[in-house]
């Protein structure tokens, strides 16, 4: 009995069970709901149904909130990444746009080198400010976001910037083995990172010099460098999420491109279990918490909730995941739990005597 207590309180005190535990739940009530929600069909030789789906939307969420995991273990934050996909989708559509031949596999990639020049050269603008200059990660970065999308604005010239290129489509509609490639972009995106977090010293560094940069720059870590480090790998990231998203589309549009997805990503990063603080981060986790978010969406529209009330819902929900998931909350109430007696404890206990 003590072994299957161990077992079980090791099993609920992993890191993964509480967000995969929400994640099957959601699944599960959607399912109750609509019968057919998991349910995949094969057309054309390709896989269709809800779950593709929230596969391939989450797969920019997923790019973004991988990058911004790695600023956040640093004890940092990156609020541009919104309008880095502005302004990544912004170059890549308006040079495809301005060419003759537009499905030309050559035009699509010099517009992607093009894109992910301009991202990784504003998000090492985001490095130095934060690492060199010194400047508060959400006062640094808060600058790129706010002209960041006015620049996206000024590449579109305030336009909504069509396109009719196949193989710039394919990135976010395109399939492969059956499934979208956007999901397999974002799970190479992920085995990338991991690899060179986990596999080399690079993660353990970023964990130290978030928990405590300046010993790590004491112990002989050029924390500076590493923190620079992680706001290009966001940008680059977040250059390819824009890629997608303007590929599903086949416009981009400087003002709503984007938008607002570093809170999502944060959102992400946080039920994925990684500290706003900094330290360890979980990228497992994180990509976990992406889907969570993809899934609520997904729900809102499934259930037919009104546009007046979904955002409340996803605040409701939103809260309590972070509350199950918080050890100090779930300790609290256990405790609060324990200390409540029985009613029959509480019914043979023996009345005070009171004076005559």
């Amino acid at each position: 009995m003590n072994d299957t207590t161990s077992r079980y309180r090791t099993m609920i005190g992993h890191r993964l069970f509480w967000p995969a535990a929400v994640l099957f739940v959601m699944l599960a009530a959607n399912t109750i709901y609509r019968p057919g929600f998991l349910s995949i069909e094969v057309k054309d030789g390709h896989l269709y149904g809800t779950p593709i789906d929230i596969l391939r939307l989450s797969a920019p969420l997923i790019l973004v909130a991988l990058g911004m995991t790695l600023v956040i273990s640093t004890g940092g934050i990156d609020l541009s990444v919104g309008s880095l996909c502005a302004i990544s989708g912004a170059v890549a559509c308006m040079y495809i746009s301005k060419q003759p031949d537009q499905n030309s596999v050559g035009v699509v990639v010099t517009a992607l080198a093009m894109a992910m020049g301009i991202s990784l050269v504003l998000g090492a603008w985001n490095g130095v400010l934060v690492a060199v200059i010194g400047i508060q990660p959400i006062i640094a970065t808060l600058i790129l976001m706010v002209a960041g999308r006015g620049l996206a604005q000024l590449i579109t010239e305030g336009q909504i910037i069509t396109i009719n290129s196949e193989p710039y489509r394919a990135i976010g509609l395109g399939h492969a083995l059956t499934l979208p490639l956007a999901i397999f972009i974002a799970l190479a995106a992920a085995l990338l990172v991991a690899a060179f977090t986990r596999r080399t010293a690079l993660g353990m560094i970023i964990e130290s010099v978030g928990g405590n940069a300046v010993a790590s720059r004491l112990a002989g870590i050029r924390s500076g460098r590493i923190i620079f480090l992680t706001y290009v790998i966001s940008a680059a990231c977040a250059a390819v999420a824009g890629f997608m998203m303007t590929a599903n589309v086949s416009s981009a549009d400087g003002n709503a491109a984007g938008l607002w997805v570093e809170l999502d990503a944060i959102l992400a990063v946080v039920i994925g279990g990684t500290s706003l603080a900094g330290g360890r981060f979980f990228l497992s986790g994180t990509i976990i918490g992406a889907l969570i978010i993809q899934t609520l969406t997904t729900t809102v529209y499934a259930m037919d909730i009104s546009p007046q009330t979904s955002l409340l819902f996803k605040a409701v929900v939103v809260i309590a995941v972070c509350l199950i998931q918080a050890p100090a909350f779930r300790a609290r109430f256990s405790r609060r739990r324990r200390n409540v007696p029985p009613p029959a404890a509480i019914a043979d206990k023996p009345k005070e005597q009171v004076p005559a």
